[in-house]
């Protein structure tokens, strides 16, 4: 691991404040973000998670200050900041016609020169990516005619072909079915391995509990609570953040929470 990795942190969240009109979501948030991790963010509806992602990477009003790579997002040439941080939101707008290949080509416009063509190289990694979402066989489709589904895993092959050092992933498997949600998590999770920080919001926190190292709890009120997994996700702290009681269960291979009734 290098100097850098060891002491400056990938993404740094210093007294970060977020409100909507009438009410704070996040009141002063202070996170560090390793490489190599995965943070989940939970939270009920409202609390404040897309607010949140969106104001890590410049693009939502807010107060205090995010760094990335040690560096004021504020100080970052936009080019630069979408080599360093992708960002995957919730809904994506197709305001134009394209092919599936085209659009996650769409990802490798920062590596891409100024009047220049996308490479052979580009379209190699663009192409690797949908196959890793299973979409090899769509590259051609017209856009339009993807399901619901398809087009999240469009956008999250989308953002794998950006390769950013930092993935901020708004809500990544909304849409999907089961299996699909395992792939996703997997294929995030194999980012980290290799490297990468991984922030991604969520609604199971089982499966946060599964693939996350750190989790974010934001209760939408302002208060927030981060740390490692297996400290912050825990019965207590899952039922005063979604206001129901829940069972956590155990088996040898994870552990899951069920809302008891």
């Amino acid at each position: 691991m290098s100097i850098r990795a060891q002491s400056v942190p990938d993404l740094e969240c210093l007294k970060l404040s977020v409100r909507v009109p009438g009410r704070e979501l996040v009141r002063e948030l202070n996170m560090s973000c390793g490489p190599s991790k995965v943070i989940a963010v939970l939270g009920r509806n409202g609390a404040g998670k897309s607010s949140a992602l969106h104001a890590m990477v410049g693009l939502r009003p807010s107060t205090g200050e995010v760094r990335v790579r040690g560096r004021s997002i504020a100080d970052w040439p936009r080019r630069e900041m979408a080599l360093a941080v992708g960002l995957l939101p919730q809904a994506s707008d197709d305001s134009f016609p394209g092919t599936v290949i085209e659009t996650a080509l769409i990802g490798r416009h920062p590596h891409v020169d100024f009047w220049r063509w996308e490479s052979d190289l580009d379209k190699a990694i663009a192409s690797r990516c949908l196959a890793s979402v299973g979409l090899s066989e769509m590259e051609g489709r017209d856009i339009r005619s993807l399901s619901g589904g398809e087009r999240r895993r469009l956008a999250v092959a989308t953002i794998l072909a950006q390769d950013p050092q930092v993935y901020l992933l708004d809500e990544p498997l909304q849409q999907l079915d089961l299996q699909h949600q395992l792939e996703v998590l997997r294929l995030f999770r194999s980012r980290a391995e290799h490297g990468h920080t991984v922030v991604m919001s969520l609604h199971d926190a089982g499966l946060a509990a599964r693939f996350a190292d750190e989790a974010l709890l934001l209760f939408g009120d302002g208060r927030w609570r981060h740390g490692p997994s297996d400290e912050v996700l825990n019965q207590e702290n899952i039922t005063a953040l979604y206001g129901v009681p829940v069972r956590e269960v155990c088996w040898p291979e994870g552990r899951t929470f069920v809302a008891v009734c």
